[in-house]
């Protein structure tokens, strides 16, 4: 299998992203918002197989020593070959010198830790759907 990367927003088709989140559980909100989400962020990724959008991820931060990790997934039928690795692996290079927050979907907690990452003893979050991210495991 051939993967081609981009880090360019240009082209990307925003209902595929939007269904991709859906299909693996995460959080999915109009392609438009996506759209906007992944254009105002510091770093992105995609990644094709062909002209099929198979995995991507944004990162916000200030540059400095602050950065976090949203939005990344890899469709489910390209799961477990090595595209998670590669959208993470690029958006840390680019994040260097940053401490990294992300929120983990639920069950993939130790796909983050073989890259470093560790359960925090203290956070805290308002969510504007507080509903819904208790649904999705990320509160109690």
């Amino acid at each position: 299998m051939t993967l081609s990367l981009t880090t360019d927003c240009t082209g990307v088709n925003w209902q595929a992203v939007a269904d991709t989140l859906r299909s693996v559980g995460m959080a999915s909100r109009y392609p438009e918002k996506h759209r906007r989400a992944f254009e105002a962020s510091y770093a992105t990724i995609f990644i094709y197989s062909s002209d099929t959008l198979v995995g991507f991820g944004r990162a916000i931060s200030d540059g400095v020593y602050q950065a976090a990790i949203y939005d990344c997934a890899v469709a489910v039928d390209f799961q477990g070959q090595g595209i998670g690795r590669m959208i993470l692996d690029n958006l840390l290079s680019r994040l260097q010198g940053c401490n990294v927050i992300l929120y983990a979907s639920p069950g993939k907690e130790g796909f983050y830790e073989k890259h470093g990452f560790r359960r925090m003893k203290t956070g805290m979050a308002r969510f504007v759907n507080g509903e819904f991210m208790q649904h999705q495991g990320f509160t109690e």
